[in-house]
């Protein structure tokens, strides 16, 4: 599987949004772009039971499972559980700023310490077959220069790292949350072209900010790949197009959101009979019907019955009848 083909177009690794759920939802709407898990801790693989963080479908496929850890061994150990289980790629996470990360020194945390992250991508490259990519910031705190950046991504690249996601922000440790690590600070969309004119020969994507199909052909005549988040979670409808307008393909052909719910309700039937709770599923389908009559009735009958409802399928069957739409 060529994978730099499919990562033209990848859609974000976000904790609590993408599951297996979510992901199967966009491969109806794209057969191509290349998704990624939410953060799976290494030590949750190598010392507790792994099968419900590795569960996932092959029809997923292509389908790359990000890692958070600090410990060369453990993502080794961790890795080769994943490439087990049939993903494509390894992600090691070296942006997320949360306090969960920061109190287990990973995530952007490690962007402080170049060489260790050298060590974690040779351990790693050592246990798998599968690439071992690299997600990141542009820098981290008061540590946000050029030659930071550059340093970082050459001595990880040296470790054996071809293919680096650049989150085009820097990250703040202490001060900021999260969410407004997502926004607050300034995007810097030309350190990262600068980093593919200077390092041609690596395989570079950039994310942060961007919201359209449009933003994304725009910054691929300049970079490898786009990734996008909260965009498509929003708003996966906005993904219907991506394999004709990106990878020049066939797009599965869905006349209106509402064929596409009921493509994808016989997934939660089989969920709901697996002993899945209903809310998880539904959680994923709220804004599908953003900006239509009616969206706002749909959103409320799930949020106020999911929690209770004897017969899933049937529930979003009557929540999707308040919806007025068009086919296109």
């Amino acid at each position: 599987m060529n994978l730099n083909f499919h990562r033209k177009l990848s859609i974000a690794p976000m904790l609590d949004y993408t599951d297996r759920h979510f992901r199967h939802l966009v491969r109806l709407l794209t057969k191509n772009t290349l998704l990624y898990t939410e953060m799976i801790p290494a030590n949750a693989l190598v010392h507790a039971d792994p099968d419900p963080f590795l569960k996932h479908s092959l029809e997923e496929a292509p389908v790359a499972l990000q890692l958070g850890g600090g410990s060369p061994e453990t993502l080794a150990l961790a890795a080769k559980k994943a490439e087990n289980a049939g993903y494509q790629e390894i992600n090691l996470n070296c942006g997320c700023p949360s306090d969960r990360v920061q109190n287990g020194s990973f995530g952007a945390c490690l962007m402080k310490d170049r060489f260790k992250v050298a060590r974690c991508i040779e351990a790693m490259q050592k246990a798998v077959q599968i690439p071992v990519t690299v997600k990141c910031r542009i820098g981290i705190d008061h540590e946000d220069s050029v030659e930071f950046f550059m340093n970082f991504i050459q001595t990880v690249h040296e470790a054996g790292c071809d293919t680096f996601i650049i989150h085009a922000r820097k990250a703040w440790l202490k001060g900021l949350s999260p969410k407004e690590n997502r926004d607050v600070p300034p995007l810097n969309y030309d350190r990262v072209i600068e980093l593919k004119k200077s390092m041609p020969h690596l395989n570079v994507s950039i994310n942060g900010g961007i919201k359209t199909l449009e933003q994304t052909k725009e910054l691929l005549h300049l970079l490898d790949g786009v990734m996008i988040g909260r965009a498509a979670y929003e708003n996966p409808w906005m993904l219907r197009n991506v394999d004709s307008e990106i990878y020049g393909m066939k797009d599965p052909v869905w006349h209106s959101r509402k064929e596409l719910l009921n493509a994808y309700l016989p997934y939660v039937e089989q969920e709901l009979a697996g002993g899945c709770p209903l809310t998880i599923i539904t959680r994923h389908l709220s804004s599908l019907f953003n900006g239509l009559p009616g969206s706002r009735k749909y959103r409320q009958m799930l949020s106020e019955n999911a929690p209770k409802a004897k017969n899933g399928v049937e529930l979003l069957l009557k929540a999707m009848d308040f919806v007025e739409e068009q086919e296109c």
